[in-house]
């Protein structure tokens, strides 16, 4: 167990080293503000270095005869040296500013960048609140290193240095020995403690973004919430995960007032031995008092930041474990990846084919066995079938969210895994069964579709989308915000700005996932020779529920458990008398029982 504990602790420090390397490259864009900004720090430090110095001068012109003439030069030149002290930290916090909050820039857009190249395995898995959380501690680490770094670590090296060698070059080694003693163990103190709390300090990471998450997913699903009349439960669930970690904060703060117990002992133990051997020199007659005011600033000097010093290194350990929820995260690879030699799509008619295609989430589970079927160029091919059959996967397998687990699809006869994900995914345009918003304008939403339309050619999409009378005649018409994922429409208000969005992309290949079930039969219609008109000329595909709504299609496919077990057209299919004809019999009932039941 002990060799356990110590083996994760070496792998913890290779880590934060490894998290203190990854930064390296987000401060070489601004080196030369950075090595600028030492220089300040160098500067300010010699400046303050130099004024005990300046202070033993005035000290021991007072001493002894009587003063008939004021020290100007040592009191100017008292005064040059603190001004010129505040003046280098002025200059060093200027000028890095732009190394830190640039820094904090680079690494928040890489973040994102890299969230977006993940594969949706991951942000079907992924906990939104959690991982919003853990980013902003992370990126926020950085500016917090990068702080404590140049304006609290460094600045004390420096000191600790030029102290060391004026207290060597004039004073007995005594006052150097006790001095870097003291902090020798100062600092050993503070390490060996400060590692014992990171613990408490990691659980109330955990914990808070666990309630975070919680209450994220609490508000998101608001409209469940209140339909479940669970609001207590919600409250109870956030309350006990913050209840927990009320238990772990407490712990970090008694422990905290331990450790800087322990550190106040310390440094009072070593500036009593140190002014009692300055008293004794101060007796003996082998220093003047001015020595003793020297070395007590000295002192002052040195210790007033290395007390800072154990809140710094406890900060910077937090800060280091922040930034490695980040850095962990963009050391994952996304599951899709573009092969070395993929190529763009090089489209001609946007033929499809799915060849013996087979897939599996869990290999226990398959979904899709042996599906082989051809969507050919500017044919609409439609898939039904009960929920679960398979549908929506080919859908996820055509944009390539997932690779097949065996056979192989083909667009113009390229495999898509030979292809660029970006070529791949301009080629098609989907309107999906679920469709969500950004908490934008209803003009910015339908824009998406191709951000450098016109003006003119989004209002088209939309009145093709039969959206547009609606957006007029809302009080702030094309600049209504839609909340939240959407919120604020209804679910055939989204959908049809999800068709004006696919409108306006201009796609060779579209996919329609369910995109009328939204929709009353009123504007079904409506809709449907909206998508005949907008698939004319297009290689289409569509997953559906309602049969009423690929009357038309070339050829349908009926699946069941991951497979294809009936195919052709709408009259063919009833001619045949199989589970397409059971299905369109039974739907024709519950439309026809729909229509006689009283309102």
């Amino acid at each position: 167990m002990l060799h356990t504990a110590a083996t994760e602790r070496i792998h913890s420090d290779r880590r934060d080293w490894q998290n203190l390397r990854g930064m390296l490259p987000y401060l070489w864009e601004f080196r030369g503000r950075a090595l600028l900004a030492l220089a300040c720090l160098v500067l300010a430090k010699l400046a303050n270095v130099g004024v005990p110095l300046v202070l033993k001068g005035i000290v021991d012109a007072f001493e002894g005869a009587q003063v008939l003439i004021l020290p100007v030069s040592l009191l100017l030149a008292y005064g040059a040296l603190k001004l010129g002290a505040s003046l280098f930290n002025e200059l060093r916090d200027v000028v890095f500013a732009r190394v830190r909050y640039r820094a904090m820039r680079r690494l928040s857009t890489r973040v994102l960048e890299h969230l977006h190249r993940l594969s949706l395995r991951y942000h079907l898995d992924r906990q939104s609140g959690a991982i919003s959380r853990d980013l902003e501690r992370g990126t926020r680490s950085v500016a917090t290193i990068l702080n404590y770094m140049v304006f609290s670590i460094i600045p004390v090296l420096v000191e600790l240095s030029l102290i060391a060698a004026i207290l060597l070059a004039k004073y007995d080694p005594v006052f150097t020995l006790v001095t870097f003693g003291t902090v020798a163990v100062y600092i050993a103190f503070t390490f060996a403690i400060t590692e014992w709390r990171m613990d408490y300090r990691h659980q109330m990471n955990r914990l808070d973004s666990q309630a975070n998450t919680q209450a994220f997913d609490s508000l998101i699903n608001y409209e469940t919430v209140k339909y479940f009349g669970n609001e207590r439960n919600e409250l109870a669930r956030y309350d006990d995960t913050l209840g927990e970690w009320e238990t772990m904060a407490v712990k970090s703060q008694t422990s905290m007032s331990f450790l800087n117990f322990g550190q106040g002992s310390i440094i009072a133990l070593g500036v009593t031995a140190i002014m009692f051997f300055a008293a004794q020199g101060v007796s003996a007659g082998t220093m003047s008092i001015g020595d003793l005011v020297l070395v007590n600033a000295f002192l002052l000097q040195l210790f007033i930041p290395l007390n800072f010093l154990g809140i710094v290194y406890r900060q910077i350990k937090y800060a280091i474990a922040d930034m490695d929820l980040v850095f962990k995260l963009l050391e994952r690879e996304p599951d899709i990846q573009d092969q070395p030699q993929a190529r763009p799509l090089r489209l001609t008619g946007g033929g499809i084919r799915f060849e013996q295609v087979s897939f599996h989430y869990q290999p226990e589970r398959p979904i899709l066995q042996g599906v082989d079927f051809a969507v050919g160029p500017g044919q609409k091919v439609a898939v039904v079938g009960h929920s679960g059959a398979g549908k929506s996967t080919l859908a996820r397998l055509l944009f390539r969210f997932y690779d097949v687990c065996g056979g192989r699809i083909l667009i113009d006869g390229q495999d898509l895994r030979d292809l660029t994900q970006e070529s791949l995914r301009a080629a098609i345009g989907i309107v999906p069964q679920d469709t969500v918003l950004f908490n934008e304008s209803i003009y910015y939403n339908i824009a998406y579709g191709r951000p450098e339309a016109t003006h003119a050619e989004i209002e088209r999409a939309a009145e093709m989308a039969h959206i547009r009378d609606f957006i007029e005649a809302l009080p702030k018409g094309w600049d209504t915000v839609v909340g939240e994922r959407g919120l604020k429409l209804s679910g055939g208000e989204k959908q049809r700005v999800a068709i004006a969005r696919v409108i306006l992309k201009r796609p060779r290949i579209l996919v329609f996932d369910e995109a009328t079930s939204s929709l009353d039969s009123h504007t079904e219609q409506a809709i449907q020779q909206t998508l005949a008109e907008v698939a004319q000329d297009h290689t289409t595909l569509v997953i559906a529920h309602r049969l009423s709504t690929v009357v038309d299609a070339d050829t349908i496919l009926v699946m069941d458990k991951g497979r294809i077990i009936e195919r052709g057209s709408h009259r063919a299919l009833l001619a045949d008398g199989g589970t397409y004809a059971a299905m369109w019999d039974l739907q024709q009932r519950e439309r026809e029982d729909a229509l006689e039941s009283p309102r």
